[in-house]
C-alpha cells in the first residue's frame, strides 16, 4: 500500500502560479512513477504530467507543456508540480497518484484524496 497527501491547492489570479506538494508513504518511493490527474465539474478525471521514479523523465500533457513542471525528491518522497501562468481552465481538483504504465496509457495504482486549485479570470 501507498499513502498519498497532497497539498498546496488554493484560490489563484490568471497568470499566477502554485506549487502543490505530495507526500507518499508505504513501498519504497523510488520503485514508482507518480503523476498528477484533474479533474474539473462536470467532467472526466485527465492525466496531466507523470515524472519516472528516478526523477529523470517526465512527460505532459499537451494542455500543460511549458507551464506546468513535475519534479520529485525520492530522499524526502515527496512528488511537486510546479504550475505557472495558470489558466481559468486550469481549476480542477489535482490528485496525486502512484502510476504506472497500461501499454497506452498511465493509470493511477494508488490515488491521493486531492486538493482544489481555483484559478480567477
Amino acid at each position: 500500500q501507498v499513502q498519498l497527501v497532497e497539498s498546496g491547492g488554493g484560490l489563484v489570479q490568471a497568470g499566477g502560479s502554485l506549487r502543490l506538494s505530495c507526500a507518499a508513504s508505504g513501498r519504497t518511493f523510488s520503485n514508482y512513477a507518480m503523476g498528477w490527474f484533474r479533474q474539473a465539474p462536470g467532467k472526466e478525471r485527465e492525466f496531466v504530467t507523470t515524472i519516472m521514479g528516478n526523477g529523470v523523465s517526465a512527460v505532459y500533457a499537451d494542455s500543460v507543456k511549458g507551464r506546468f513542471t513535475i519534479s520529485r525528491d525520492n530522499a524526502k518522497s515527496t512528488v511537486y508540480l510546479q504550475m505557472n501562468n495558470l489558466k481559468p481552465e486550469d481549476t480542477a481538483v489535482y490528485y496525486c497518484a502512484a502510476v504506472s504504465w497500461a501499454g497506452s496509457r498511465w493509470l493511477a495504482d494508488y490515488w491521493g484524496q486531492g486538493t482544489q486549485v481555483t484559478v480567477s479570470s
